[in-house]
């Protein structure tokens, strides 16, 4: 389902379009991610993000709901090969994936190896045949370094560009959206995830220039009696 203009959110409902809802914990059992697709599914969220070995249940309690299966690749370290993550890419999608979530390779980026940053990233865009978002985990980056792997990412063909793992120190912020936003321009799109806890909070990163919310708060969200 195609998420509305953000002007359009006039109360947390209506926020449900933009948020994919996160089953990432290591501990997530299936009842877990049973019970976040039927949350996902009665609330016409975007879509349900997990891990690689969830994805096919997922998949399947999705099913006819409108609601995207969503896998994390290389999560939460980006540290594998470009065929590793291939790998895992396209095995996640055989499940079921509509979307695939993967880290960038943080090591390369920050010692300023753009080259294999690049084609890293459009190996994975290039053998996925879904949109693929690029996590950035903008807490450890500098500004310099947020506008790069942007770039990069950009030119690597991505979807998106997301802004944390959430399993890093720091999160989301407005102002990391707004940069994400003004460097990607209205091409790409920006996910915040990471911190982003009640209905202000997601609004607030809508405002700032984001049009997808990753969130393990959903239901508490969406169903706010105001912002």
């Amino acid at each position: 389902m195609k998420a509305p203009e953000p002007e359009a959110v006039r109360a947390p409902r209506d926020l449900a379009p933009f948020i994919d809802h996160a089953v990432l914990h290591p501990t997530a059992t299936l009842d877990d991610v049973r019970k976040a697709c039927e949350d996902a599914a009665r609330l016409r969220l975007a879509g349900v993000c997990v891990r690689g070995v969830w994805v096919a249940e997922a998949a399947r309690f999705l099913a006819g709901s409108g609601v995207m299966p969503v896998a994390v690749v290389d999560f939460p370290a980006g540290t594998g090969t470009t065929a590793s993550r291939v790998v895992e890419a396209r095995g996640s999608i055989a499940c079921g994936a509509a979307e695939i979530d993967v880290v960038i390779a943080g090591a390369p980026l920050k010692a300023r190896d753009y080259r294999y940053v690049l084609e890293d990233l459009a190996e994975i865009v290039g053998r996925a045949h879904v949109p693929v978002k690029v996590i950035l985990e903008t807490a450890s980056l500098t500004h310099d370094q947020k506008v790069v792997a942007c770039a990069l990412a950009k030119a690597a063909g991505a979807a998106f560009v997301k802004t944390s793992t959430g399993f890093a120190e720091g999160g989301a912020t407005a102002e990391d959206v707004a940069l994400l936003r003004s460097v990607v321009g209205p091409e790409v799109g920006v996910k915040a995830s990471g911190g982003v806890r009640t209905a202000a909070d997601a609004l607030r990163m809508l405002k700032a220039g984001a049009n997808r919310i990753g969130t393990s708060q959903s239901v508490a969200i969406v169903t706010a009696a105001g912002f």
